[in-house]
């Protein structure tokens, strides 16, 4: 009987915030937070999106803003 080993490669995500050396995420800029928020109105977590842990920081409360002045929804209507 043989194991079959495998082996992942991931490639390393590149955050997008950092190449465009963005020091803050705007809340009111609905076209850069909807793809980081999914269909169900749930942020999207760094392993998937590729972003580092401070614009990820960043970013959630940026979304949260956005949801609280209904520029974004909480979550989906049924």
């Amino acid at each position: 009987m043989t194991t079959l080993k495998r082996r992942a490669f991931l490639t390393q995500k590149i955050c997008r915030f950092c190449t465009d050396k963005m020091v803050r995420i705007p809340f009111h800029d609905v076209k850069l937070l909807k793809p980081l928020v999914s269909e169900r109105g749930k942020i999207v977590p760094s392993r998937i999106s590729g972003n580092c842990a401070k614009h990820q920081r960043l970013l959630t409360r940026a979304v949260k803003r956005a949801r609280n002045i209904a520029l974004l929804p909480f979550s989906v209507e049924s």
